[in-house]
């Protein structure tokens, strides 16, 4: 009888450390197989510690350039934005913009806002327009963002002061056009930062204005 009980005692124990093998084993093997791959797990954090790019440009600009944005109006609803350097210069929620066309001057060596204005290019008055770009100085980047109505009151002598700013577009800017553009005076060639819609009833994507256009980059310090 105890050679039988000592017999029965040990199959239990052997039973048992058996099951706690299987059991630690099928544990280990579930936790191997629904752990998330490390790389994953890095993935994640490197993602959520991205820091935000000036403006909300899709990278950052290097060295010795600036970062900006411009964003026209949306029909004769939603005003134009802009941002220099992280920084919103004019936008419907500052609410410092008006129909017409949206200029803003920056200082192209240190990146300083100088001056932001708008001008009625339906009803308002075209020389006031004229004076300012005459007074644009060569080491100044100009800003500027159409909405509603840029062209109605625009004329010759305007457009020649705005190709001399580096656009070429600024010749056909008529009524209800959209218009993105940033130059400065003196320009080699044309500047590569403008864009430019035709107000054209077949193609508009408001009833009665073209889309909305966004133009965003880096532009160089001026040396």
């Amino acid at each position: 009888m105890r050679l039988s009980g000592l017999l029965r005692y040990l199959a239990l124990i052997f039973a048992v450390a058996t099951t706690w093998l299987f059991i630690r084993e099928y544990i280990n093997f579930n936790m191997k197989t629904f752990r998330l791959p490390r790389w994953m797990g890095s993935a994640h954090k490197n993602s959520s510690q991205l820091e935000k790019n000036k403006c909300g440009l899709s990278k950052s600009c290097p060295d010795n350039f600036f970062a900006f944005k411009i964003v026209s109006g949306a029909a004769n609803v939603v005003g134009p934005t802009m941002c220099f350097e992280d920084q919103t210069i004019m936008s419907p929620v500052k609410n410092n913009v008006g129909r017409g066309l949206n200029i803003v001057l920056v200082d192209g060596t240190t990146g300083a806002v100088l001056t932001q204005k708008s001008f009625d290019m339906y009803s308002g008055d075209a020389s006031l327009l004229t004076k300012f770009l005459k007074e644009i100085s060569e080491d100044m980047l100009v800003l500027v963002a159409s909405y509603d109505d840029p062209g109605t009151k625009m004329n010759d002598e305007i457009r020649k002061l705005f190709s001399n700013l580096g656009s070429t577009h600024a010749k056909q800017l008529g009524f209800r056009d959209s218009w993105v553009f940033l130059g400065a005076q003196n320009l080699k060639s044309k500047s590569p930062f403008e864009q430019f819609l035709k107000n054209n009833p077949e193609t508009n994507k408001y009833d009665g204005w073209p889309e909305l256009l966004e133009l965003e980059g880096c532009v160089p310090r001026k040396v």
